[in-house]
């Protein structure tokens, strides 16, 4: 193709007019607000003095640009976690009480009874997707026992940040590109044919602009690539629940394949969808402390919670009945416990598993 082919010029134009389009939009992003309740709930934590970390932990988890915010100026820190801050409780560790507190009060907050032109309900309606994608997540991770449980509330609430910048670079976004697309897998086909990327391609790009840990870019950015498996298929699966819990349209053999990326039996997940729309019964214990024990440890004692015995335990694992008992030995010595019901007790409550 030569130089001078005016086809050649178009594309580049066009694509050039692609650039301008997103480069914008992530900077109009740096002013995404802070829910006004957000912040008074933060400011309210530090009436009474310093509060818990987990109650901070908690506040910056239920709002979107709190989270952001709080990973952007961790990664930022110097130190061997610099680069690493993957999850609002390594991000309070580092950033201290007291800044969290800074950061809400200076935030540029939305009231959802005071819109402005520019948000209109943008924030209210991200969050609510983004919280309800939480939730699912976290309640599929304990079913399928995941590890990185503090990481995933973090890539479950932004998963979707990439729709944010295409509001912003396209005006027809989503209406006018989605059009009558019902279901998540439609709507993104049709941001892939009309605009050449998608809002999870764009979402990951935002997140290396930020600065944020590449495991949670991967996360948000591959969260409908065809052939996943880990947190990106949790992140799916929730992302899928979570329409399915506010109404919206899900394709049913979609869901069950997807629930087979990450081993969750259709019986479990007819379970967490049954138990989704109904209060929580349990908060689960946030972690604050570093867990002392290992992942085999962890992945031990998780099953001695479930009522498993040694040879049962041994026999999923993969390992003999001597070791399992060794490995729980070492963990009753790391948590200061007298038997098995304490090393769970206190495992549980630190929210180690």
């Amino acid at each position: 193709m030569s130089p001078t082919d005016p086809y050649a010029a178009r594309s580049r134009h066009h694509n050039e007019g692609h650039g301008r389009r997103l480069t914008a939009a992530f900077e109009a992003l740096e002013a995404f607000p802070v829910m006004a309740e957000s912040r008074n709930r933060v400011l309210r934590l530090f009436e009474g003095g310093e509060p818990s970390v987990s109650d901070i932990v908690t506040a910056v988890e239920g709002d979107v640009a709190l989270a952001i915010a709080v990973l952007r100026l961790a990664n930022q820190v110097d130190g061997p976690s610099q680069g690493k801050v993957d999850s609002a409780v390594a991000g309070v560790d580092v950033l201290s009480p007291a800044t969290i507190l800074s950061i809400a009060s200076r935030a540029r907050t939305y009231d959802f009874f005071e819109r402005t032109a520019v948000w209109q309900g943008i924030p209210e309606r991200f969050r609510l997707h983004g919280v309800a994608t939480q939730r699912a997540a976290d309640r599929v991770a304990s079913e399928v026992g995941y590890e990185y449980r503090d990481r995933l509330m973090v890539t479950a609430l932004l998963h979707d940040i990439g729709k944010l910048v295409l509001v912003h670079a396209y005006p027809g976004y989503p209406r006018q590109i989605h059009g009558d697309a019902r279901t998540p897998e439609e709507r993104l086909q049709r941001e892939r044919r009309e605009l050449g990327v998608d809002h999870a391609l764009v979402g990951g790009v935002l997140a290396r602009r930020w600065g944020l840990p590449k495991a949670v870019a991967h996360v948000i950015e591959s969260h409908h690539a065809t052939e996943i498996e880990g947190e990106p298929a949790i992140v799916r699966l929730a992302d899928m629940l979570a329409h399915y819990v506010l109404g919206g349209s899900i394709t049913p053999a979609e869901l069950l394949s997807v629930a087979r990326m990450i081993s969750l039996k259709p019986a479990q997940l007819r379970t967490v969808m049954y138990d989704l729309p109904l209060p929580s019964t349990s908060n689960r214990p946030r972690q604050v402390d570093p867990c002392p024990m290992s992942s085999r440890e962890v992945d031990v004692l998780r099953r001695l919670a479930k009522g498993m015995v040694y040879k049962q335990i041994a026999s999923e694992l993969g390992l003999s009945t001597s070791t399992v008992r060794t490995h729980l030995h070492n963990v009753y010595g790391k948590l200061g416990a007298m038997d098995r019901a304490q090393a769970v007790l206190i495992a549980t409550e630190r929210g180690w598993i």
